[in-house]
């Protein structure tokens, strides 16, 4: 197997070329000839460098992967490809900096979508298109990373999940197989995913060319949905002259980001999607918010006749469930519904379902809603034990496992969480950022969610006005909440240093 023969992260390193050869086609095609070459040289000198380096060290690499190993590789995945990345982006763009092209690339690797650009025609077409690859790729890389190397270790949310079933999962594998073979387990996972990720962003791009998109933007808001970056060429959904119709066929395919049976093909058998607890809570949540927002004026406008409440139903709809995935495309019809609520502080909604955040294995960001219903499940039993407080606890030995493993961790990454989001927001206001847009940066990036830097606030901040240091936390935060703190800790961990 091609993994098996080469050290990973060349591997990283040649697909990285590979992926720059297609807005090298692009810009060709737009007649964009010096964008092609930067993106066609770029390309080739990866592909080269990553191949003879790679034939160099082919007798020295490793099948058997240590724990150790496969974390940094991955840390260093989300580190160090960016500055690969930003060569080309840096070159064409013409008028940036290295570092800002850097915060580029790392925010949309990461698959948080946030940009320096206030205005999106101040790049090229192009460019708008790397951007959505790179965030493309970023997650299939996180797709491959949770079900290859987060499962064995029982990181990235399978730390609950391995507590809370009785049947064999990904999470559940013998210690062999997490040590023997991890080059060749990330290529099997590889050849697994990459057909259905692929496949599905092609008929969501399809789909959308044909309600009437550019097929530049098509393609762009197609790998924005499955990869829940939330790039867009035209800076928003609600810029776009199609109407609702592409925001239906998005909707849909956002539910990916709900659990992980959307995109792995392997799950427990027997098990339908709709028996997957994160699923049922993510549409319970769904139909649980927009009714809320809507509820104040609900009854008072049901004889409207101008179709403004059914507008307004589904601009919380989509809005909802894009957040809910950390994905922050705002609904053309959003405003609607923030008018519609009457309240005043709809961002705070925002804020709250980016933090929740998605599916664990899954593109999306956040606390992640298995830990959520880890969270929950203890809080309704310790309700009970206040008033029965000699009952004996239901849910026989797998709930009672739920309790003293599933929670206690779920707890822990919450507390994590909430500490990381207090150290970044501390740093971005000694910084001189104001205390209200350094809590909006620092969910946007702990979740990884970009654009609630553009709509959770009263005005839009502007990324690009930071400081450099500000930007740098901002990155750093990303690639934490891209990774998780529980993985990040592990690094620490002396065992992992060991032998």
């Amino acid at each position: 197997m091609f993994l098996s023969r080469y050290p990973l992260f060349l591997v990283l390193v040649f697909q990285t070329g590979l992926a720059m050869l297609v807005p090298s086609v692009h810009a060709l095609a737009l007649g964009e000839f010096s964008e092609s070459r930067i993106f066609f040289y770029a390309a080739l000198l990866l592909i080269l460098v990553a191949s003879f380096v790679g034939i160099a060290l082919q007798k020295h690499t490793r099948s058997a992967l240590s724990q150790r190993d496969q974390l940094l590789i991955l840390f260093g995945a989300f580190v160090g490809l960016p500055l690969l990345m930003a060569i080309p982006f840096q070159e064409a763009a013409g008028n940036l900096t290295y570092f800002e092209a850097y915060f580029e690339m790392v925010s949309s690797f990461t698959t948080t979508g946030a940009s320096i650009f206030a205005d999106p025609k101040a790049i090229s077409p192009t460019l708008h298109l790397w951007r959505a690859e790179v965030a493309w790729l970023g997650g299939y890389v996180m797709l491959v990373a949770a079900a290859a190397i987060l499962a064995p270790m029982h990181l990235g949310g399978y730390e609950v999940l391995g507590a809370m079933k009785g049947t064999r999962d990904l999470g559940r594998l013998t210690q062999s197989e997490v040590r023997e073979g991890a080059n060749a387990r990330i290529g099997r996972w590889s050849q697994k995913i990459f057909p259905v990720y692929f496949g599905l962003t092609m008929i969501l791009w399809f789909g959308l060319f044909v309600t009437g998109q550019d097929v530049t933007v098509a393609l762009s808001h197609a790998m924005s949905i499955l990869s829940t970056s939330g790039i867009s060429p035209l800076g928003g959904l609600e810029n776009t002259p199609t109407g609702v119709l592409p925001e239906f066929l998005m909707f849909v395919f956002l539910f990916a980001g709900l659990s992980r049976m959307t995109l792995l093909p392997d799950h427990p058998q027997g098990q339908g999607l709709w028996h997957d607890r994160e699923f049922r809570i993510g549409v319970a949540v769904i139909i649980l918010v927009p009714t809320l927002i809507l509820a104040r004026h609900w009854l008072a406008a049901l004889d409207a006749a101008d179709g403004s409440l059914v507008g307004a139903i589904w601009g919380g709809v989509f809005t909802t469930l894009s957040f809910l995935t950390t994905t922050g495309f705002v609904s053309q019809n959003w405003s609607m519904a923030s008018a519609w609520s009457g309240h005043g502080t709809m961002e705070i909604v925002l804020i709250g379902l980016a933090i929740v955040g998605g599916g664990v294995a899954t593109t999306a960001g956040g606390v992640k809603l298995l830990r959520v219903y880890a969270l929950f499940g203890q809080g309704m039993r310790e309700m009970d034990r206040l008033v029965y407080p000699s009952a004996i606890g239901q849910g026989g030995i797998r709930g009672r496992r739920i309790t003293r493993e599933g929670t206690h961790i779920a707890w822990i990454f919450f507390m994590l969480f909430a500490v990381t989001l207090a150290v970044v927001m501390t740093g971005l206001s000694l910084l001189g950022v104001g205390f209200e847009q350094a809590a909006i940066l620092a969910v946007s990036a702990l979740s990884t969610t970009g654009p609630l830097a553009t709509y959770a606030g009263v005005e839009p901040i502007l990324i690009g006005d930071l400081e450099p240091l500000a930007q740098a936390i901002l990155m750093a935060t990303m690639v934490i909440g891209r990774l998780e703190a529980l993985a990040l800790i592990a690094l620490f961990n002396p065992d992992f240093w060991r032998g």
